[in-house]
């Protein structure tokens, strides 16, 4: 029996516990995994990549539990009335290999984007940062403005969109949030234009140059979170050389990061490196930090530990998704003992091509 999480629970959940609690909670809790990196087998995500999009699978384990996500990135699905990236979750014992949990992740995603984001800010803005450009106002872009609003003190955030529809639908769901001061811009550069953080999370799979370097301010906090895939980014070139730049996983972030632009000897260092303290986030005020974030492994693992722990509940629905015999070795038996509920029938031989008879 596994216990199932699907999307009204999760909704439920957050109407509770709000959205920029559940983003704080979930932020606590990757950074705790994070302090933990080398005890967890870590892996690429496996990709499958056709003209239209992606689909992926990212494992991992820290050798008592073991957790995917099967995840998938379509940006022309909104053309059709559907959702860019779709996602669903398995939280696992390792000493038995039973699953415990099967969760929706596609707005769990979306959660544990924003706090990986905020994290990562943490570390890698300037203290007094204030004010943030949000370039794509799409499926992720409320998650980011809230918990930098709400974690980070953001009180300004500048918006842009080649969708206008798309910043409408933005400005109207943060109203919630009355001390954001919301500024529609007409242009990526006039949203960037001194801002203390740019956060992109665009979806287009495409070698797009969404930031230019003259957009970029010093001191500025770039969280790159769009170019997430081979073949899709969001970011200049000069603007990572003449930069400080924080990865999540550098195996696959020089695949599918604003990294993958840039030749196999370019220095970047890890989140979990600046976390633990072993290697310095911001080094100065007037330093340009990038964060390239493509997502990991590692943040969903903690995504179904919050899960697990925060939003099942006791008639949480269970799934027959496990056998339960009385005899684990006879699973025939378990086939058989259906077969013999059924009303009976004349038995008659298996019609089989070319069969050869059974000598005696």
């Amino acid at each position: 029996m596994v216990t199932f999480i699907g999307t009204q629970e999760m909704q439920a959940h957050l109407t509770k516990t709000r959205h920029e609690n559940a983003i704080a909670t979930l932020s606590g809790m990757i950074k705790e995994d994070y302090l933990r990196w080398n005890s967890f087998d870590k892996c690429a995500r496996v990709a499958s990549h056709s003209d239209v999009g992606v689909i992926e699978l990212m494992p991992i384990s820290d050798g008592v539990q073991y957790s995917f996500k099967y995840v998938n990135g379509h940006p022309k699905n909104t053309q059709a009335g559907l959702l860019t990236v779709t996602a669903f979750g398995v939280l696992s014992d390792v000493n038995t290999g039973y699953p415990r949990v099967l969760s929706e992740l596609t707005l769990t995603t979306a959660l544990r984007t924003a706090a990986t984001s905020v994290l990562a800010a943490q570390y890698l803005a300037r203290k007094d940062s204030r004010s943030m450009a949000l370039i794509g106002n799409g499926a992720q872009s409320e998650f980011q403005a809230i918990a930098f609003h709400c974690i980070l003190g953001i009180t300004e955030l500048r918006v842009y969109d080649v969708d206008p529809a798309a910043t409408d639908k933005l400005i109207n769901n943060l109203r919630a949030y009355p001390n954001l001061r919301i500024i529609r811009a007409g242009s990526t550069a006039e949203a960037t234009k001194g801002a203390d953080i740019i956060t992109t999370v665009t979806a287009d799979k495409t070698n797009a140059l969404i930031l230019l370097p003259e957009m970029i301010s010093p001191g500025t906090h770039i969280n790159g979170v769009g170019g997430d895939c081979p073949g899709k980014t969001e970011l200049h070139p000069a603007i990572l050389e003449n930069a400080r730049v924080i990865v999540e996983f550098e195996p696959q972030s020089r695949i599918e990061g604003e990294l993958q632009q840039m030749p196999a000897d370019f220095v970047v260092t890890e989140l979990w490196r600046v976390i633990d303290g072993s290697a310095a986030g911001r080094e100065n005020a007037q330093q340009v930090t990038v964060f390239d974030s493509v997502g990991f492994a590692l943040e969903d693992f903690s995504a179904m530990r919050y899960v697990e722990k925060y939003v099942v509940q006791k008639d949480s629905r269970i799934l027959d998704l496990i056998p339960e015999l009385q005899n684990p070795k006879d699973l025939f038996g378990m086939g058989a003992a259906a077969e013999t509920s059924k009303p009976s029938s004349p038995s008659s031989p298996i019609a089989t091509e070319n069969a050869v008879p059974i000598s005696a």
